[in-house]
């Protein structure tokens, strides 16, 4: 069987070569750092799906004398036949070198047969310094690639593009923070026609990427499906003695049973954003500090995301959303807004329910006393009566599986989710909102769901994640 393909990813010190390992081998643990030696050895990031290793990134140090190295090579060397000889008898006398420790790391993969990943930062200019590292990466005879990444805002990729095209194959842009799924795709494609041997692997590596992708989705509908399903039927109980039910008020069980309903459907959607997290292999994303200083207008039971993900009349009514869909509700609590930007909030349910006050025709979450038995009474509250709230939900979510499905392992930033501006689920066909609403409808019910109900529900959730895909990718 032929091995899987190595890539040593090479170039000057702190010019993003660690950013596109991180990208093309999904890690996030990967050190990036803005001060240059961040990377000291050698190391290998095996890609693998389901157990099989695609290829390897390897991440180098940075090249800090070139220009002497090749001077040792030329004064080394009797011919071109034997330049990439001459490279691994510089490896083999310099290790243990204070001088080359660098230069050795970075040249060993290649001289044990790994392809060449040449990053290159397109904000700084082409100098003799890069011409002498191009030169001695030349002198492997390792199948070669360029990549610019440029980090800085100057711009002399032109300059770039014509000297890199002089000593290797091929030569890209690529943003390692940015750049779409499809590049990484293309960079296997253009190394497996550099190496016939390679181009087998790395078309099944292709196949396999783009699987993973789809089966990542799928997963991520189920996911966020079975959260919204557990959110919409929650009911926070309590067992009342006799005692407590004399000392305690309505009013303060009411609370209590509140407050521990909030926290509880917070951290529901909180794990629900840590699940799809670690399906993409993201494991280091700084979201809690970015909540920390979203303050209010960015929790779930905030004005704003009743705002901003709450769906409009019209939207409900093509969902099936009329009388008797709302318990307690008439037709006419159609009559909110399709911005729903106005309106009063009902104490801290309606907040929690994403609806606005129509008079008493909203159906709410409310506290239930139930009767006196073996000396105990039961208190609940939930679960929650209107389908608002599982379309804030849902459009929270979405709207975090895109940021993290787009998402490379690079990016370092604190992830923003930004709320949308347009109703984008009335773009969504008529069959699948349909479902959506009367899943709601039959889990503020606590009616549950077989399994056929189950996967109608996540494909509907998946139709409308790829109609917000759709949508921010027209949007640009």
């Amino acid at each position: 069987m032929t091995p899987s393909p190595v890539f040593a990813v090479v170039g000057h010190p702190n010019k993003g070569k660690s950013s596109v390992v991180a990208t093309l081998s999904q890690n996030d643990a990967i050190a990036i750092a803005l001060e240059p030696g961040t990377t000291r050895r050698r190391q290998s990031y095996p890609l693998a799906v389901d157990g099989t290793v695609l290829y390897t990134l390897v991440d180098t140090p940075g090249f800090q004398r070139p220009r002497r190295v090749l001077q040792w090579l030329e004064a080394h060397s009797l011919s071109a036949s034997d330049h990439p000889d001459t490279v691994r008898a510089f490896v083999v006398q310099h290790r243990g070198d204070n001088r080359f420790v660098d230069e050795c790391e970075l040249l060993a993969p290649l001289v044990e047969g790994a392809g060449i990943i040449y990053v290159v930062d397109g904000s700084v200019p082409y100098s003799a310094e890069h011409e002498a590292e191009m030169t001695i990466l030349r002198w492997t005879g390792r199948p070669s690639l360029a990549l610019i990444n440029s980090i800085g805002p100057d711009d002399h990729s032109d300059t770039w593009q014509t000297a890199l095209g002089q000593f290797f194959q091929v030569v890209r842009k690529f943003d390692a923070v940015r750049a779409p799924f499809d590049q990484h795709l293309s960079l296997l494609r253009a190394f497996g026609q550099l190496e016939p041997e390679w181009e087998a692997p790395l078309n099944l590596a292709t196949e396999f990427l783009a699987r993973q992708r789809e089966q990542r989705r799928h997963q991520s509908a189920s996911r966020i499906a079975e959260a919204l399903a557990d959110m919409m039927a929650f009911q926070e109980k309590r067992i009342l003695t006799p005692g407590q039910v004399a000392e305690t008020s309505d009013t303060t069980v009411a609370e209590q049973l509140r407050e521990r309903w909030y926290r509880r459907q917070r951290q529901r959607e909180q794990t629900l954003r840590s699940d799809i997290e670690h399906l993409y292999q993201h494991q280091r994303i700084r979201r809690q500090e970015a909540e920390l200083s979203w303050h209010h207008d960015h929790d779930l039971f905030s004005e704003s995301s009743r705002k901003n993900w709450g769906v409009s009349k019209r939207y409900l009514a093509t969902a099936g959303f009329g009388a008797g869909a709302v318990s307690g509700a008439g037709i006419d609590a159609l009559t909110f807004g399709s911005s729903l930007g106005t309106g009063a909030l009902v104490g801290g349910l309606i907040g929690a329910a994403g609806s606005y006050l129509y008079g008493d025709r909203l159906a709410l979450p409310a506290l239930n006393i139930g009767p006196l038995k073996d000396g105990l009474k039961t208190a609940t509250f939930g679960p929650v009566q209107d389908s608002q709230f599982g379309y804030v939900v849902l459009g929270r979510a979405v709207d975090h599986w895109w940021q993290i499905s787009n998402r490379n392992h690079a990016g370092r930033d604190l992830l923003d989710l930004a709320p949308a501006d347009h109703h984008w689920l009335e773009d969504l066909d008529k069959s699948s909102r349909q479902t959506i609403q009367r899943t709601f409808d039959r889990c503020r019910k606590q009616r549950p769901l077989d399994d056929s109900q189950r996967q109608k529900f996540a494909a509907a959730i998946e139709k409308a994640m790829l109609t917000y895909d759709d949508w921010r990718l027209n949007r640009g």
